[in-house]
């Protein structure tokens, strides 16, 4: 199909504005126009899985069911209390669906024992036999004949965590699911959240496993308490953590089970291959809607990367994507900035009423044409929509961005001899920082920080090309090829692709002009020991050159005309990454104080070994 490379004014030009008559107080609204009803689903194997139902009281019409599944609680759990926002946004509130809430298995107040990412079955002999798609198809069997006034029709959405039990409900759905959104789902979490290509994604998985991998020994409708950090400077606090195995010894104290399923298993195994969703995703028949956004530090894997396995896997259906300029779950929040940079358009209210109301109802009450291109992505750079017939957009010209002498970065590929590169010290002891902020967390903003602060370091290698003379647009993945060599015997390898904009830039970024931001654009990183398996890591020889090539996730972005494509490469990114030691050991779980050791490491730019970005360019 030819991708539709027209901007959308055409279509926003005809779209109504933003809706008037959203309640003003949407928890009075609840409490007057709703009734709450609890259930105990019984699944297949005997276990009851706690149910939350809130219905209109108007009973002079049938309504939809629409459901979201999800470990993080749908409290409030007492009786006389009732949420204070009902459906994925406050549009739905008005619009008549029976909104349903569940606890899976094992988790608050359902019974069962909560498993992560639960592997799916392959086979299904008998009433044991559960995973989360046996469990989505049984609470819509019981909800169809125990929830009075419904049209027969359900719906599913879910963030994050959610998202990937709205992905597994698909899989050999029940009739009566027509409709399933996934939002920012986990697909994999040996890529997606906390194993980027292998590299551990430190200050995401020990804030969230320290509150999140709590033990639930009884029902419960209590949350867990957090993890109280002694500092808020979290590049402090996991530099003084020193190795891994220090979490244990220090603060988890072995409660945390999942940390150590994850620490047994450092490499990508049958443990995590069987939490590898996206083989199963056969046999969808609901209609699906696969919502991003493309600044997503936890789980822009899973976006894509389901929305290409339902491409692949079921052809035919109706399967499309959204791409926003947000953050993890930023259209659910009214997101319109991520950091230093802001968006216009209120693109969150614009996506919530005129994407994902229409979706639902479309599907779920015959209302109103969908309206939906196959991928309908926010253009950064140039802040704008656009709508494609494929995605990756057809039409894209495969070009690649090659590394030279001097800091250059080009179309061209070097023909320097075979020796040229460029090296620095990488020393674990004194880590690149992710970000300038003083956190201890995976913060969002990173996706869009300044990256000054990382190029004017020794140890980060910066590439970029002279002022550009007219608007470059690049769309799809993008591909590290690094030809590299270390005199250690291990190595992580981050790459970053970012814009910068001119030094007689207009305006300001947060709390900074935008003259000469290196706005941070798309970034990866890879653990070097998988560079040819994640299966089966293997060390590096000292100072022989290697190829390491590694996919980053989907970009649509424009620099623009005057502005500067710079790539960055480096070994540390703490502590969003853990340390990696730099010499080889089987497990970085288990890695000693005396291990982690400073290393040289070489990026070769000749002839011969040429290190670049593969990209796609969209021509205007």
């Amino acid at each position: 199909m030819r991708s539709c490379s027209i901007v959308v004014l055409c279509w926003l030009s005809v779209v109504a504005p933003l809706r008037a008559d959203l309640p003003k107080d949407p928890a009075q609204y609840v409490r007057e126009h709703y009734t709450k009803q609890t259930y105990q689903v019984p699944m297949r194997d005997g276990v009851r899985l706690y149910t939350i139902v809130y219905s209109p009281k108007d009973r002079s019409q049938r309504y939809p069911m629409l459901m979201m599944r999800t470990p993080y609680g749908i409290g409030p759990y007492e009786p006389d209390k009732m949420r204070s926002q009902l459906g994925p946004s406050g549009h739905f509130l008005t619009e008549g669906y029976i909104f349903v809430y569940q606890d899976v298995r094992g988790c608050y107040m359902s019974e069962g024992e909560f498993e992560n990412v639960r592997p799916q079955l392959t086979k299904k002999g008998g009433p044991k036999d559960i995973d989360e798609s046996t469990d989505t198809f049984d609470t819509i069997e019981f909800l169809l004949n125990n929830v009075p006034n419904h049209n027969g029709r359900v719906g599913q959405f879910g963030i994050s965590y959610p998202g990937f039990y709205t992905s597994a409900g698909m899989i050999n759905a029940h009739p009566a699911l027509k409709a399933a959104s996934p939002q920012a789902p986990i697909a994999d979490w040996f890529f997606d959240d906390f194993n980027h290509h292998g590299a551990f994604f430190l200050a995401h998985a020990f804030a969230f496993l320290s509150n999140f991998g709590q033990p639930r020994p009884t029902p419960t409708t209590t949350r867990p308490s957090r993890f109280q950090f002694p500092t808020p400077d979290g590049y402090r606090f996991y530099l003084d953590l020193g190795p891994l195995k220090n979490a244990n010894a220090r603060y988890f104290k072995n409660n945390i089970a999942f940390w150590n399923t994850m620490a047994a298993h450092p490499n990508y195994d049958d443990f995590w291959q069987a939490r590898n969703l996206l083989p199963h995703l056969k046999n969808v028949a609901p209609a699906v809607m696969i919502v991003g956004g493309c600044f997503d530090a936890e789980d822009l894997y899973g976006t894509y990367q389901t929305y290409r396995a339902i491409e692949r896997q079921n052809p035919g259906i109706f399967n499309v994507m959204v791409i926003g300029p947000w953050s993890h779950g930023g259209w659910a929040r009214g997101e319109t900035k991520i950091g230093n940079i802001s968006f216009p358009g209120e693109t969150a209210k614009f996506y919530q009423e005129h994407v994902e109301l229409k979706f639902f109802n479309h599907f779920l009450k015959d209302k109103g044409d969908h309206g939906l291109p196959e991928a309908l992505v926010y253009e950064t750079g140039a802040n704008r929509w656009r709508q494609f017939a494929t995605w990756p957009p057809a039409g894209l010209q495969a070009k690649k961005l090659y590394f030279h002498a001097g800091g250059r970065l080009a179309w061209h590929a070097p023909t320097d001899h075979d020796e040229a590169s460029d090296s620095f010290l990488s020393d674990p002891n004194r880590p690149v920082p992710h970000t300038e902020r003083i956190t201890t967390a995976m913060t969002y903003e990173y996706m869009t920080d300044d990256q000054r602060y990382a190029s004017r370091r020794p140890d980060v290698l910066v590439y970029q090309t002279p002022p550009l003379t007219e608007a470059v647009t690049l769309a799809g993945p993008l591909t590290a090829e690094l030809h590299v060599a270390t005199t250690g015997t291990d190595a992580d390898w981050v790459v970053k692709l970012i814009d910068v904009f001119p030094d007689d830039a207009q305006g300001q970024a947060g709390d900074r002009p935008l003259a000469g931001y290196q706005m941070h654009v798309r970034s990866e990183v890879i653990r070097g020991r998988f560079r040819n398996s994640y299966a089966k890591p293997e060390p590096f020889t000292p100072n022989e050159p290697a190829l390491v090539r590694f996919e980053l996730q989907d970009v649509l972005h424009t620099f623009g005309k005057g502005h500067r494509i710079m790539v960055q490469v480096c070994s540390t990114w703490f502590p969003l990454v853990d340390r990696n030691p730099q010499k080889f050991v089987a497990n970085i779980f288990e890695a000693e104080e005396s291990d982690f050791t400073p290393a040289t490491h070489r990026v070769y730019r000749s002839r011969t070994r040429a290190s670049n970005i593969v990209v796609g360019v969209l021509p205007p």
